[in-house]
C-alpha cells in the first residue's frame, strides 16, 4: 500500500494523541470516555506512524504531497 497521509496530517494525529493521553494521566477523562478516547488515539497513533490511513482508502484522498517522480 501507498501512503496517503502527509507530514501536517501525521503531525496532527500525533498532537492529539499526545493531548488525549494527557488528559488521560492527569486524571481528566476516565472511565468509558478514556477507554473510548484511547481506542481513538491508538487508532491515530498507528495510522500516523504507518502513513496510511484506511478512510482515505474508498475516497482515494491523499494529503501527501506527490513529487514529480511520482506523477509520471
Amino acid at each position: 500500500m501507498k501512503q496517503n497521509m502527509g507530514t501536517v496530517d501525521r503531525v496532527i494525529r500525533t498532537l492529539v494523541v499526545v493531548v488525549i493521553a494527557a488528559l488521560y494521566f492527569m486524571g481528566e477523562i476516565t472511565g468509558t470516555a478514556a477507554i473510548i478516547l484511547g481506542i481513538i488515539a491508538v487508532a491515530l497513533l498507528v495510522t500516523a506512524l504507518v502513513g496510511i490511513c484506511p478512510g482515505y482508502l474508498p475516497f482515494h484522498m491523499t494529503t501527501k504531497k506527490i513529487s514529480a517522480k511520482e506523477k509520471r
